[in-house]
């Protein structure tokens, strides 16, 4: 019997190997390509000609699946929202769950009677017996790892994946793809969010939503330094850009959108020794009922610390890390890891957000 797969296309090199490396193991492969939003980059025009053209060099077909509408309303409007709130929102997880894996495996069951999906995300997948749940772990080349953005997918959509180049580098898959003759595989890298590509720059695309509001730029006591032209402008950590003078670095410290203030301090105030975690997805393991002991990470680019997990009321946990962490940002996801096992992750919460 034939095995049947969807993979999903975004025009870059790594989905068109995904595909080609299925085609090759005897899959029964259908290209589907998910159109987010009309522009430039991977995930637009640019991106479904691209996906269209590896289609037609491995011979298989290729649909469009007009997304738009929920892009909008699951990614955009969830952003802007974010922003304006002052915090800063992760979308690419957020877009994994909501936008990707879960309709196109819709689409794959009720459109294409295929029950597979496939895409190019650097991730490997396992079945545990004992807990009979599938884990996720990372991918086998650590600099190009994507389970970070892939917590929040749920057991049900785990059972229906494939990641194909999990156990590879981002170096044999450009082999592959030059083996091939794959016309995406001089391809660059897509270096930022899909947003950006298509609107120049995250201030360009949240200009477009927000209107920038001028407030005040003010240290820990309140003493104003400067002046901002809107908070979605600025992220916790951020140094750069503040256009303030000052005789030693300042850093955004909190955002405030009830006072349109942003707050800064030196690096040391902008170090946390706890955060709370909400929104939670256990993937690797059951919830945890006790404490535990294990790595996080809170951000893509950032290592991952060893942390105390105390599990709370109402889908929420408290992180205790061992040594001050720099630059904890509400909005991100916190994704906790035993070494290479995913065990699940949320979004870290501002602490009035905790206290409410």
């Amino acid at each position: 019997m034939v095995k049947k797969v969807v993979v999903g296309l975004s025009g870059g090199v790594d989905s068109s190997v995904a595909a080609a490396v299925l085609h090759r193991q005897g899959y029964e492969v259908v290209g589907v390509t998910l159109w987010l939003m009309k522009g430039k980059g991977q995930c637009c025009s640019e991106g479904m000609v691209d996906a269209a053209s590896i289609c037609e060099q491995l011979g298989i077909p290729h649909q469009i699946v007009d997304t738009r509408d929920l892009f909008q309303t699951q990614i955009v409007d969830y952003l802007v929202t974010g922003y304006g709130e002052g915090i800063t929102p992760l979308p690419c997880s957020q877009c994994n769950k909501a936008v990707k894996f879960g309709p196109m495996l819709s689409y794959a069951k009720e459109m294409l009677d295929v029950d597979k999906i496939a895409t190019g995300h650097y991730a490997r997948l396992t079945y545990d017996q004992a807990s009979q749940r599938y884990q996720l772990l990372r991918a086998v080349d650590r600099q190009k790892d994507q389970s970070y953005f892939l917590y929040d997918l749920e057991q049900s959509i785990l059972a229906a994946t494939l990641f194909p180049l999990g156990n590879q580098t981002k170096t044999e898959t450009r082999q592959i793809a030059t083996e091939l003759g794959l016309t995406t595989a001089e391809k660059p890298d897509s270096q930022d969010l899909c947003l950006i590509e298509a609107h120049g720059s995250m201030r360009d695309f949240l200009d477009k939503y927000i209107t920038p509001k001028t407030g005040e730029i003010v240290d820990r006591a309140g003493k104003v330094l400067g002046n901002h032209q809107g908070i979605q402008h600025y992220t916790i950590g951020q140094r750069k850009g503040l256009g303030i003078a000052a005789p030693e670095p300042l850093y955004v410290i909190e955002l405030d959108p009830v006072m349109n203030r942003v707050v800064v301090g030196d690096r040391a105030s902008a170090g946390s020794l706890d955060c709370y975690v909400s929104r939670l997805n256990w993937v690797s393991i059951p919830e945890p009922t006790t404490p535990l002991r294990c790595q996080v990470q809170v951000r893509y680019r950032s290592a991952p610390v060893a942390v105390n997990v105390i599990p709370l009321s109402g889908d929420r946990l408290k992180l205790s890390f061992d040594e001050p962490q720099f630059g904890i940002t509400p909005g991100q996801a916190a994704v906790l890891y035993n070494g290479d096992l995913l065990l699940g992750g949320g979004i870290i919460l501002r602490e009035e957000e905790n206290h409410s």
